[in-house]
């Protein structure tokens, strides 16, 4: 089976491609911007009838679609996730591979949730912010395409190679700063929200089986249970090893949630208000430096922090259903939450 992997370098695409790899029946191709892919192609730039001819070359059997961006404004989001999905659905229906498509998308997609409840492919999305509405348009666009498609909408993926600008990223890496300091405390914001969290690994095997299968349409993956970012972080204490104390800053004015772990009263309190560079909350969302520009404290360490609007559009809540998933993949998630942060602080340890 001949498979063209779309963005082999990003986070899940590595793993994609590392899975597809592992399969001696599959000869893999890799198309991407970077120096380093079989061949070099801008989705976002490229024209239909470009890649319409590479496709008639190559004549894969599968095109894997993991390319895309997380971050930016919604012209450089619009232009990644929904010009480039255009262009690979109008170059597979000029061209006369007949390919299936595996298009990854996300959960940002569904926007925020009903707290307690699963979502199913049939709910109806609402995205709450640009990057989900760029991903939304992209589903709409594989599954209007005519084409045999499916999309795979992936919740919160974990495990190694977790970009540190992520929720779980900001954890490590404001955990691995406070044992680098000696720090005895370490004050978190944005722990409040509840995410589905998958290993990447589980979430390679899914396109894998997707990639195998003859389903459509869309498909959540994710581990069917959802999990307090707080309980990830105290998770990930005790797989660091640290053993000072956790403080939550979401809260009312003037208070602290309980704290998590055990206090050690013999060093400075490590403050982050934000996991990650004092600056960033849980979510991404921006705050005040509590600590002025070179350290000095100032007043805003003293101001309880304002609730966040929860920057990923996903609100306080998001489980997936994943029956779809297991009856018409025979898939299901393998890697449980602990190895995942366990891998993530890993490779924060290897920073210090």
């Amino acid at each position: 089976m001949r498979v063209l992997l779309i963005g082999a370098n990003g986070y899940i695409g590595r793993f994609v491609a590392d899975r597809l790899l592992a399969d001696p029946a599959v000869q893999l191709t890799a198309l991407g911007r970077g120096d380093d892919a079989d061949v070099r192609f801008d989705l976002a730039t490229g024209s239909p009838g470009a890649l319409t001819r590479f496709l008639d070359a190559v004549h894969p059997g599968v095109v894997v679609n993991c390319a895309g961006a997380t971050r930016g404004g919604a012209r450089e989001l619009t232009r990644h996730n929904t010009v480039a999905v255009a262009t690979v659905c109008e170059a597979l229906r000029r061209s006369g591979c007949g390919a299936r498509l595996v298009q990854v998308g996300c959960s940002a997609e569904y926007g925020p949730s009903q707290p307690g409840s699963s979502t199913a492919e049939d709910a109806v999305p609402r995205p709450g912010g640009p990057y989900g509405v760029s991903k939304l348009a992209a589903t709409e666009l594989v599954l209007g395409s005519g084409l045999d498609a499916v999309v795979l909408r992936v919740f919160s993926p974990a495990g190694p190679g977790t970009p540190a600008g992520s929720p779980l990223g900001r954890l490590a890496e404001a955990m691995r700063r406070a044992m680098q300091s000696g720090d005895g405390e370490l004050r978190l914001g944005g722990l409040g929200a509840q995410r589905d969290f998958i290993d990447v690994r589980d979430v390679a095997r899914a396109v894998h089986a997707a990639s195998l299968s003859a389903a459509q349409g869309v498909i959540n993956i994710g581990s069917g249970r959802a999990v307090r970012l707080r309980d990830a972080a105290a998770t990930l204490a005790r797989v660091a090893g640290y053993g000072g104390a956790l403080h939550e800053l979401d809260g009312p004015p003037g208070a602290l949630r309980p704290t998590i772990g055990h206090p050690r009263t013999e060093s400075v309190a490590h403050r982050v208000d934000a996991l990650g560079h004092h600056r960033t909350d849980a979510l991404g969302h921006h705050r005040q430096d509590p600590l002025g520009s070179r350290g000095e404290r100032t007043d805003s360490e003293h101001t309880a922090p304002a609730p966040h609007p929860y920057p990923d559009g996903c609100g306080s809540w998001q489980q997936a259903d994943v029956r779809t998933a297991r009856d018409r993949l025979g898939w299901r998630p393998r890697i449980a939450l602990e190895e995942s942060l366990a891998d993530i602080w890993m490779e924060a340890a290897c920073r210090i």
